[in-house]
């Protein structure tokens, strides 16, 4: 009996070593924005249904939408929540507003997988869109991590921040990136509330942007993740304009304290047309490349999965300016606009 006990528990002990390892490889799943700025989406059941059947594991929204939660209630989705620029004020303000927030946002919907909380997007004291918000992000988070510490589920979700890359002062080569001094203190107070409680930063990387802003030292193909020799970046050869970003970010961060921290891309995409460079084919080819570069690493951290959300789900037909129409891989009516795989 006694053998036959040990037996079975040996069983269920290498079970679960196989299932915490099938888990881990979720690190490398790439998730896919859900921006909600068009006149011609889907319902929020429709989408959350057609996340599963692409099996798109993880999705990420810009503001608590009550229907969006709704219908993620029970699902498998792992979500990235984001309190958007306009209600930085608010809970910044008080410890009570933002036990509100995670109240209503949240802590109602337990039977959502919120994985993080993005308090802020792309807000700096270098963009005229967003400067006026700078002030109230550390606060706004600090209010957010208490908030779900005191409801018991700061081990479940990590509070951060979305950035976007022209924070970076010097980004090639990537082991030389630096963070612009202008945005030097907004950003160590980010990273030191990161490091201490063991969240990532959010970074937006488009190598689409960067490429046509610098056509003459940037191929298509390097920001297509097409290249066939790469470039050489101070002795270390960089295949892709993606990792070459992602790298310098880290770089900086390790400038800055925060060489403990780890990135998740929370936005990339490319395009489909409204500008210069953009196709259909250069839309599939960039994010296909994507989803399977994310799983490898960087030179600088080689074998360590990205976590990477595309942007978007959708064409966004409210938008500003008219690029920003276009960077949907499906069209409104739930089709694919190009074959692309998540597997």
């Amino acid at each position: 009996m006694a053998t036959t006990l040990n037996h079975f528990m040996y069983v269920m002990f290498v079970l679960g070593v196989l299932i915490m390892v099938s888990l881990d490889f979720t690190a490398a799943q790439t998730g896919v924005c859900y921006g909600r700025l068009g006149t011609n989406l889907p319902s929020e059941s429709d989408v959350v249904a057609l996340y599963n059947q692409n099996n798109i594991r993880r999705m990420r929204i810009y503001d608590p939408d009550q229907l969006t939660l709704q219908a993620l209630r029970g699902s498998s989705i792992e979500v990235i929540l984001g309190v958007p620029n306009t209600d930085l004020q608010n809970v910044a303000a008080s410890q009570g507003n933002a036990d509100s927030w995670v109240q209503n946002n949240v802590r109602n919907y337990p039977d959502v997988r919120f994985r993080f909380i993005a308090v802020g997007n792309e807000v700096s004291p270098l963009r005229g869109d967003t400067s006026q918000y700078a002030q109230f992000i550390l606060p706004a988070m600090q209010n957010v991590q208490n908030a779900i510490s005191a409801a018991g589920i700061g081990n479940q979700i990590k509070v951060s921040t979305a950035i976007d890359t022209a924070v970076l002062g010097v980004d090639f080569p990537p082991a030389d990136g630096a963070f612009r001094p202008e945005v030097g203190d907004y950003l160590n107070g980010i990273i030191d509330f990161l490091v201490n409680n063991g969240a990532p930063l959010l970074v937006n990387i488009y190598p689409y942007f960067s490429y046509i802003n610098n056509k003459a030292q940037i191929s298509l193909e390097y920001a297509l993740f097409t290249s066939a020799d790469g470039v050489d970046a101070g002795g270390v050869r960089y295949q892709n304009l993606f990792y070459a970003i992602l790298d310098a970010m880290y770089a900086a961060l390790e400038k800055s304290g925060g060489s403990s921290l780890e990135i998740v891309v929370s936005e990339s995409g490319w395009p489909s047309e409204g500008g210069d460079s953009t196709s259909i084919d250069n839309a599939r080819t960039y994010n296909t490349n994507l989803i399977q570069r994310v799983r490898d690493g960087t030179p600088k951290r080689p074998g360590r999965a990205i976590e990477t959300y595309i942007f978007a789900m959708f064409d966004e037909n409210q938008k500003d300016p008219e690029i920003e129409k276009h960077f949907g891989i499906f069209l409104p009516d739930r089709q694919p606009k190009y074959p692309i795989n998540f597997n």
